[in-house]
């Protein structure tokens, strides 16, 4: 039996939403390890990709394995000896943190479609408040990963002051047309799943179909060419393994796509996943520098950064992180570009620990 070792943050009530509208009695979830300094002087806050919860790595209290199970720990990448690691929940995603499946306190009734619209920013703000809220004035480094380094910039900028270093893993300073185009599919495979009956599903009538296929196209764009080639080539099913639809499955490809959809259908919230998924559509640094990326970066303060990329992400491709670590360079922080050639996309920082491990620690000791 696993034991929850999430707590909960309050957050300021009524919570303003950045494009309009309000949450009250809302919250989020976290979790931590390691110890904070007398001098709260060495936090590391680490916000996460659209669908990971605050389970990061396990601790004393929760033993399973998290999502960055083998960056986080004493002696690990991110040494828990030294550091005091918190993982916060996007506000919006239903792993603990108020969400559109949670209860509005006006009508008793789980917001679902009336949830307000949200943006990066408002994940930013309501992190930004749960750390103030454990008495941290100012980070020792904020980590961002794919979503969570958008989100990581806006905490930046919304917050001067806040963070003395950086560390952008796989992200992007606004999303570009091949990533939104994908989001969008992804999004329509749920709205039009007759089960999702605009937003008003239940366990009884729920849209497996729509998030089954969204997760599919999810888990494609993760990935790179070369890693599917590699893993699969073009590998048939047995006979057994087959079904008999016309056009059913044949290739092992399509049988490892539908295990993974499959192993994320029930988890998720399909209405937190529309929104955190426009949101990650709607974010632009841009906004904040009259139009210009750079200018909106030149406005964050920071002293250092570490700036990672992967040649073979197609969803945030290598020349965003180039544009991140020039913005930060020109903003005044001393910065360190690491672009890797792992073979697996996007989902890299997930799988390909040794490199992420080598270039996270190192830019940590040297804090």
């Amino acid at each position: 039996m696993t034991h929850d070792a999430r707590r909960y943050f309050d957050l300021p009530s009524p919570f303003p939403m950045k494009r309009g509208g309000e949450l009250h009695g809302a919250r989020v979830a976290y979790e931590t390890w390691g110890e904070l300094s007398k001098a709260r002087d060495n936090a590391v806050l680490i916000l996460t990709g659209l669908s990971p919860s605050a389970h990061a790595a396990s601790n004393d209290i929760d033993p399973s394995q998290g999502w960055w199970e083998a960056m986080i720990g004493p002696g690990k990448a991110i040494d828990t000896s030294r550091w005091f690691v918190i993982c916060v929940n996007s506000l919006g995603s239903d792993k603990g943190s108020t969400c559109p499946a949670s209860i509005d306190p006006a009508t008793g009734q789980p917001y679902r479609l009336s949830f307000p619209e949200l943006a990066l920013e408002d994940v930013a703000n309501a992190a930004h408040a749960a750390i103030s809220g454990l008495g941290i004035e100012q980070l020792a480094c904020l980590i961002g990963c794919s979503m969570g380094g958008m989100s990581a910039l806006a905490y930046m900028l919304l917050h001067p002051g806040s963070v003395r270093a950086h560390i952008s893993v796989d992200t992007a300073p606004q999303a570009q047309p091949f990533a939104i185009a994908i989001r969008s599919l992804q999004r329509e495979a749920i709205r039009l799943d007759p089960h999702w009956n605009n937003g008003q599903y239940d366990d009884q009538r729920y849209p497996d179909t729509g998030m089954s296929i969204a997760r599919k196209l999810g888990v494609i764009t993760y990935r790179s060419a070369m890693e599917w080639n590699g893993r699969f080539a073009r590998i048939r099913l047995e006979a057994e393994q087959r079904d008999d639809n016309p056009f059913g499955f044949e290739f092992e490809v399509e049988s490892y796509l539908q295990g993974h959809a499959q192993r994320f259908v029930r988890t998720f919230d399909p209405n937190s996943y529309l929104y955190l998924s426009r949101a990650s559509d709607w974010f632009d640094i841009a906004e904040y520098g009259e139009g210009s990326i750079p200018e909106g970066l030149k406005r964050i303060q920071i002293e250092r950064a570490m700036v990672i990329g992967v040649s073979t992400d197609i969803l945030f491709p290598l020349e965003q992180q180039e544009q991140i670590a020039e913005g930060l360079k020109a903003a005044g922080a001393a910065v360190e570009f690491v672009a890797l050639d792992s073979p697996q996309g996007h989902d890299a920082f997930l799988v390909d620990i040794e490199n992420y491990s080598r270039a996270i620690g190192g830019f940590l000791t040297r804090l």
